[in-house]
């Protein structure tokens, strides 16, 4: 890929998205409809402000041999979720925005990418209490070191590690699902 200080977060995207070729067909076939959200708004797209949906960024934080999983107590939302959030500005890209936002909501500073590509995609409906409808997620994970405690941040009421086998009750709809996607893409990669 060419340098990314050159380009946009929205290039960044749209070049990863077309790099990746998901397991699930399921996948494939949303990663297609992100392709054709990022050209129907370019501008947009990756801005809270950009209109009722736009591109959000996940960070699946694992321990080192991905038997447990970092997840975050949400406040509006009420339920356990992977570590994330909105691109902002200064962010270089979506996963730039989806480390960053991990560090930030867990207070662990030196959390390491695993690789470069996407893990998945995820566009889901937003209750009450968001600003916002859609959220058009694109996942990325990273390690943390065992012994690193995180702290929740204002977003969350707590955080926690789980085994990625005994998730929490409440958890988004079908989240166990797409957690189990992101291990077999990783599993996949790591091969």
């Amino acid at each position: 890929m060419p340098d990314s200080a050159l380009r946009s977060p929205t290039d960044d995207l749209i070049d990863r998205l077309r790099a990746w070729t998901p397991l699930a067909p399921g996948q494939a076939m949303l990663r297609d409809e992100y392709l054709d959200f990022l050209a129907d708004s370019p501008g947009a797209a990756l801005r809270r402000d950009g209109g009722p949906e736009h591109v959000t960024g996940s960070c699946f934080v694992f321990t080192p041999d991905l038997a447990q999983v970092l997840l975050c107590f949400h406040r509006k939302g009420r339920f356990w979720v992977q570590l994330g959030g909105h691109v902002e500005s200064a962010d270089a890209s979506v996963a730039a925005a989806a480390y960053r936002e991990a560090r930030e909501e867990c207070g662990i500073a030196d959390l390491v990418p695993l690789g470069p590509g996407i893990l998945d995609v995820d566009r889901h409906t937003l209750g009450g209490g968001f600003r916002c409808s859609a959220h058009w997620d694109v996942g990325f994970a990273a390690v943390a070191r065992p012994e690193a405690a995180p702290v929740a941040s204002d977003e969350s009421d707590d955080v926690a590690w789980w085994p990625v086998d005994a998730l929490p009750e409440n958890v988004p709809p079908h989240f166990d699902r797409r957690l189990a996607g992101v291990l077999a893409e990783l599993a996949h990669r790591l091969d």
